[in-house]
């Protein structure tokens, strides 16, 4: 129950929701601060709070799932078994992503799903790539733990945690963004493909971007694009790449003021300050790396899946969580039925037409 929560996750994370907005059918937050944010143990806590009463069987592995005559068959580490309709809801988040680079060999290569803590690593430098919510994150983390941090910084989302004085999910939420449905998307690839925004769930709500970065001592560099004689290079479209993300929350903000006909000025959020010349190279042989994290996203694992329903970049074809094949169905994954999908106040009404969906066809 909870697995990935408890055994793959850093120990300091928290939800980027606050906690009002974590529901389940029939089971929302009732603790004493419902605009804080949960940690691993009370998101463990809150679902097996919420399986209470429910039969599931817990502690069975499934190694393959394939086609048989009346559905399909599972193996699983409590022997085979046979369903007539199968819904997958392992997550998108299974594997990460690490590009195909070839470092030397002294440089140590973590995941978010390896890391733990600053305690993991040694006091060398530390480049983390990737600056969405993970990348800016454990940049954070490490760079207060006295470790020097350069941020590899790609595309990104830029958010306030506060707009207005409300959490900026809450506009989200209120606005009707997060309904917007799938089938109503113009390039519904690119925007199931969109990092997580950079946004952290702290006591005290503060933003966490890559000017919080900056101020803690962070150094900024571009999208890390190969490795050459032993060295990082890095594209120089670091501006260009903040400019476009500061562009994009400035025009989602003035969305939400339109949507609540608001007029007053809102509180000035200054430019991401991009350094003037920006580092294009970091030579990793000479000791001023000493790890490379890789927080460049993660990717289902559909390995031991052998229905051909999986397209050649890995990605499950289905429309709605409707996967294609006959009796198989998916929930969990990002922009499955609306934009609030892979969010857990998202799976009740995702849920909900997969199970009607699915009764109809038995």
């Amino acid at each position: 129950m909870a697995n990935s929560w408890r055994r793959e996750r850093w120990d300091s994370l928290r939800l980027l929701t606050p906690n009002w907005l974590s529901r389940l059918p029939g089971h929302a937050y009732d603790g004493p601060d419902p605009d804080g944010y949960m940690t691993m143990g009370e998101v463990v806590e809150f679902i097996e709070h919420f399986a209470q009463g429910i039969k599931v069987r817990t502690g069975v592995e499934v190694t393959s799932v394939g086609p048989a005559d009346s559905g399909y068959q599972l193996a699983t580490s409590q022997g085979p078994l046979t369903a007539r309709t199968v819904v997958l809801a392992g997550g998108a988040y299974n594997r990460a992503t690490v590009p195909p680079l070839v470092l030397p060999p002294q440089i140590r290569q973590m995941t978010p799903l390896d890391y733990r803590g600053p305690g993991d690593l040694d006091q060398a430098g530390v480049l983390v790539v990737g600056a969405s919510a993970t990348g800016v994150q454990l940049a954070a983390e490490i760079q207060r733990s006295g470790r020097q941090v350069t941020l590899a910084v790609g595309e990104h989302v830029r958010l306030p945690r506060l707009h207005r004085g409300r959490d900026v999910l809450w506009w989200m939420h209120e606005s009707g963004v997060w309904d917007e449905r799938w089938d109503r998307i113009d390039d519904l690839d690119r925007a199931r493909r969109l990092p997580s925004p950079q946004l952290a769930g702290t006591p005290e709500r503060s933003t966490l971007d890559l000017n919080t970065l900056t101020a803690l001592g962070v150094e900024l560099v571009g999208r890390f694009a190969l490795v050459r004689d032993g060295a990082a290079l890095f594209s120089g479209g670091l501006r260009n790449v903040c400019s476009l993300a500061d562009l994009k929350m400035r025009r989602l903000l003035t969305a939400f003021d339109e949507w609540a006909g608001v007029t007053a000025p809102a509180e000035e959020i200054a430019p991401t300050a991009v350094p003037p010349a920006a580092r294009l190279k970091i030579d990793l042989n000479r000791g001023e790396i000493g790890t490379v994290l890789w927080a460049t996203g993660f990717r289902p694992d559909y390995s031991w899946l052998h229905v051909p329903v999986v397209d050649p970049k890995g990605r499950l074809r289905h429309e709605g969580g409707v996967v294609d094949a006959p009796g198989l169905y998916a929930l969990g994954l990002p922009m499955l039925r609306r934009r609030r999908s892979s969010f857990i106040n998202g799976i009740e009404d995702d849920a909900r037409a997969i199970v009607d969906h699915l009764a109809a066809g038995l």
